[in-house]
């Protein structure tokens, strides 16, 4: 289709936002390919030595089982180590996986993996961008020790309504998406929707597709759905408002059936204010997890861990010529459940809920010809339910020699008090628990046993990371 050509003379000033929107109409003039990139200034600019930023367009030219996904992408990523023979677990550069932080529109998410490692809770249709962060990561995240995945997704259709469905021998999706108000060209702001759901039937198509794996089919069930509706200011100011529900469950008969959900939603915004270089960043989120495992032949022998989250911040950026400071600060309250019998047939229950207060300062010094970028940052946790304070100072730093050849290198301090507890007799580990870690003292003597060492082992883990 031709459209009119649209010409304009724009000037930017360093630490200047500007926010501007176009509209065509058809013409008799064929507009050319039009490609904007900001690769080459973030090849000289950013400081993270092990950030790998995937789309959906990389995803996708990758050969996939079934849909392409998120989870077959990071088994490519170096130092990711992907053990789908126990529920998707992942490691990467040898952390464990709870030491991992995911986040999906700035709301954490817990085990956010089907069964054997090959599906996701992420959409590929409906993903924006993921940052994956495998160390090093700046102050601005917090609370675990290993890593970050920041997914994002995208907006729905502003103009029209879409959809797609699609379907493979694992599982079937859906996807709509549409204007809830149209974007026009009098200014006015718009809203759009997106909603995504898929469904794993793989026991049934199993039986007779993969019948070398298993003649009775493969007990694997996934059940995903997403919803967003974003509201779009003239000015680049946004807000979004998002809700998820996603299951699993595994059935061995007469060995064991392993269950778990999640579920929450919340809200996140971006102010510009007017005539200003500052940005705002804010997030409203909770989410809730809970897996079961239960054995069929003995009635008593089952294991329950459910993890609450709620988490609240706000972010400030502001632009300083070619620096940028960026600060702000979070609440988190974490709520954590285990139950389960032990070898000794005594009954273990962990209840215990955590607050949390966290601030941070980030600040971006560009050298005027660019030939070096530093970037100190301090992040404080307070831990008040265990009374912990906790400064971080991290810090990053790039020096450009040649356009060709650059050196890396970043350090600082981590913490975490977010724990798993597994067992170690489990030859496949599809339950994977969790429990906050109270102080030593505070642990009952009936969770001891006999040589009096803790069924659980809970502790506050506190490591350099330095790349």
């Amino acid at each position: 289709m031709d459209f009119d050509t649209i010409r304009e003379k724009i000037t930017i000033k360093a630490g200047e936002i500007l926010s501007k929107k176009y509209f065509s109409t058809k013409g008799g003039i064929s507009l050319q390919e039009v490609e904007i990139t900001t690769q080459q200034s973030e090849k000289v600019e950013n400081t993270t030595v092990s950030l790998q930023k995937v789309d959906p367009t990389i995803i996708a030219k990758l050969p996939s089982i079934g849909e392409p996904d998120l989870a077959q992408y990071l088994q490519v990523l170096p130092g990711v180590t992907f053990t789908g023979d126990q529920g998707g677990q992942l490691y990467i550069r040898g952390g464990l996986p709870v030491q991992n932080k995911v986040l999906l529109d700035g709301m954490v998410i817990f085990n956010p993996f089907h069964y054997i490692g090959l599906f996701s809770v992420f959409d590929n249709d409906i993903m924006k961008n993921a940052d994956v962060y495998s160390a090093g990561f700046g102050a601005e995240y917090g609370g675990r020790t290993s890593s970050v995945m920041d997914v994002t997704t995208r907006d729905g259709n502003k103009k029209r309504m879409s959809g797609k469905v699609a379907a493979s021998t694992f599982a079937a999706k859906v996807m709509l998406e549409g204007p809830l108000v149209k974007l026009k060209e009098d200014g006015k702001a718009s809203s759009s929707f997106i909603i995504a759901a898929k469904h794993s039937y793989l026991p049934q198509t199993s039986k007779s597709i993969y019948s070398y794996a298993n003649k009775d089919g493969l007990p694997f069930y996934f059940t995903d759905i997403y919803a967003k509706a974003s509201i779009n200011s003239t000015s680049g100011s946004k807000i979004s408002f998002f809700g998820f529900n996603f299951n699993d469950k595994v059935a061995y008969p007469d060995i064991a059936t392993y269950s778990w959900s999640a579920s929450g939603g919340g809200s996140n915004f971006v102010l510009v204010p007017s005539g200003s270089n500052l940005l705002i960043e804010g997030v409203f989120a909770y989410s809730n997890y809970k897996i079961k495992y239960q054995n069929p032949t003995v009635e008593t022998d089952t294991k329950l861990s459910s993890v609450g989250n709620f988490n609240a911040g706000f972010n400030f950026i502001k632009f300083i010529g070619r620096n940028e400071l960026k600060f702000g600060f979070e609440g988190i309250i974490t709520n954590t459940n285990y139950e389960l019998q032990n070898p000794f047939f005594t009954k273990v229950k962990l209840d215990r809920a955590t607050s949390d207060i966290a601030g941070f300062l980030k600040y971006k010094i560009v050298h005027k010809k660019k030939r070096f970028v530093l970037e100190p940052s301090l992040r404080v946790m307070y831990y008040a339910t265990l009374g912990v304070f906790s400064p971080e100072p991290r810090i990053s730093l790039k020096a450009n020699f040649t356009p060709k050849i650059r050196f890396k290198g970043a350090a600082g301090l981590y913490s975490q008090t977010l724990m798993s507890a597994s067992s170690d007799r489990d030859v496949v580990n599809l339950f994977y628990g969790f429990v906050n870690a109270p102080e030593n003292d505070q642990m009952p003597s009936k969770y001891l046993d006999k040589n009096g060492k803790h069924l659980l082992q809970i502790l506050q883990y506190k490591k350099r990371n330095i790349m």
